[in-house]
């Protein structure tokens, strides 16, 4: 028994000596604020920040005498008490199966909380983009999309499905959806605080959460005011300052001009139209209009098209749309594919991708009105993802001149230590030492099934776009369904 502790003590040494310092700071404040935590658990790093909590992994001794790993996930102070609980019920209606994480226990102490969940071991997504085989590929989208079915099927929206929230330990090959703290109900959830938490966001407020940067007296507005008085103490609906997972990655590059508006009355006067459009500023014609309120939680590079236009019906199409995004990644090599400055850049790379005119007829579906400065065609997705990964060569007319500087770096590399004389016309994706790097991973035999579901699951209108349990179905799932039939 004193060998075990001695053993212990010596183990936490070590772990200590690894643990930064300002982590160790951290992890005392957290003892400080949730003294009970001290006694169930030894908390031994941060495994995670954002800007509504920060993730802590700590141990606990079972009453077996073993030894137990938990994420420890401490609430900010500020956040709603609506929201905390509602994140809670998430978590024990749906959480716990179906690869949807469940709770396990949860602390208070005054206005600090901290939730703890089973920790699930996983690598950063960012590390293992390019390293997965298409069958990894393929099986990771098909467990994203089954936790999906099974949140929709309770009414959850999670409204931020981003793969640093797709928990995957790739050697055990096991899947956990995480974060509740954004999730939104659909009129008919069945989580009761979902509800509630619907009628306190009726209250009006700026879809952006942002000042009028067009008004020199911008601090002086009154609605600005309003909007910190509504959206401080919460934190629920807006995302600005959430961190993104960087990458050294080059992200897809910016394209023409593209404006957002809603579309005009057919008994508006021509002489109280908008002359604003192109300029740096915003006339009292748009100022006077009545505000855009709609919700826009979630983090950019994944935001659906009907949430960068703010539309206010908004369902569980949008989280389908970011597991596009995800699949387009895993697809290319490329992450993030998606990342801009702002809502309508990050329109336009849509458009990029999609097409100008066919975003602008899914816009006027849901009633919204986009002006694009020039036409966009859409691309192809097999020849895009292809080209990106470096299977495919890169020619003059297979996908527009930004994207030819960010092709795989394979291919990049073997451009640079230059193929012989007489094969000077051969792309290094087709030399024989690319060719072999792709065998027995799958990426040269990836079937037509998965483009087919990645244009489904990228379907600009959400009122035709796949739903998640429409999209297990999906043929690229056929023997993946069977199996799972067999097991049961």
């Amino acid at each position: 028994m004193e060998a075990a502790q001695t053993l212990d003590k010596g183990e936490e040494a070590e772990n200590k000596r690894k643990v930064p310092r300002d982590v160790e700071m951290d992890i005392e404040y957290l003892y400080e604020v949730v003294p009970q935590l001290s006694r169930v658990f030894r908390i031994t790093d941060k495994i995670g920040e954002g800007t509504f909590s920060s993730v802590y992994l700590g141990e606990a001794q079972m009453t077996n005498g073993r030894r137990e790993k938990f994420a420890l996930k401490h609430l900010i102070p500020t956040s709603h008490p609506v929201r905390i609980a509602a994140e809670l019920q998430c978590l024990t209606v749906a959480g716990g199966k179906e690869n949807v994480m469940g709770v396990t226990y949860c602390f208070r102490k005054d206005h600090h909380v901290v939730i703890v969940m089973p920790y699930v071991e996983h690598q950063p997504f960012v590390d293992i983009v390019g390293m997965l085989s298409f069958e990894e590929v393929r099986l990771y989208i098909y467990q994203l999309l089954k936790a999906l079915k099974h949140i929709h099927k309770f009414g959850i929206i999670h409204r931020d499905i981003k793969p640093t929230n797709f928990l995957y330990n790739r050697r055990g090959r096991k899947y956990a959806l995480v974060d509740f703290g954004l999730a939104q109900g659909t009129p008919d959830t069945q989580i009761e605080l979902l509800k509630e938490l619907m009628g306190l966001c009726k209250t009006s407020r700026s879809v952006f959460g942002e000042r009028n940067l067009n008004n020199v007296n911008a601090a002086k507005n009154p609605a600005d005011k309003v909007e910190e008085h509504l959206l401080k103490p919460a934190k629920a609906d807006d995302v600005i300052g959430r961190k993104f997972v960087s990458s050294k990655r080059r992200a897809l590059p910016t394209r023409p001009a593209v404006t957002s508006q809603k579309p005009k009355a057919a008994s508006l006067n021509p002489s109280l139209t908008c002359s604003c459009h192109m300029t740096d500023r915003i006339c009292n014609i748009c100022l006077s209009r009545k505000q855009q309120v709609a919700p826009r939680a979630g983090t950019p590079g994944f935001r659906a098209p009907e949430v960068l236009t703010k539309c206010p019906n908004q369902g569980t199409a949008i989280d389908v749309w970011s597991a596009g995004v995800i699949l387009l990644s895993l697809l290319s090599g490329r992450y993030p594919f998606f990342k801009a400055s702002d809502d309508l850049m990050a329109l336009t790379q849509i458009m990029t991708i999609r097409g100008s005119r066919e975003t602008i007829q899914a816009a006027k579906k849901f009633g919204k009105a986009i002006v694009c400065s020039r036409e966009l065609p859409p691309l192809d997705l097999r020849i895009l993802c292809e080209t990106l990964r470096g299977v495919r060569p890169c020619g003059k007319d297979s996908l527009p001149a930004e994207f030819q500087a960010t092709r795989h770096p394979a291919e990049i590399k073997q451009e640079s230590t230059g193929p012989a004389k007489n094969q000077s016309s051969q792309s290094a994706s087709q030399s024989p030492e690319n060719t072999a790097a792709f065998q027995g991973t799958g990426w040269d035999s990836v079937p037509d099934d998965v483009y087919d579901l990645l244009d489904k699951l990228l379907d600009l209108n959400p009122a035709t776009r796949v739903t998640a349990a429409a999209a297990l179905q999906h043929p690229l799932f056929r023997d993946i369904g069977d199996q799972q039939e067999d097991a049961s």
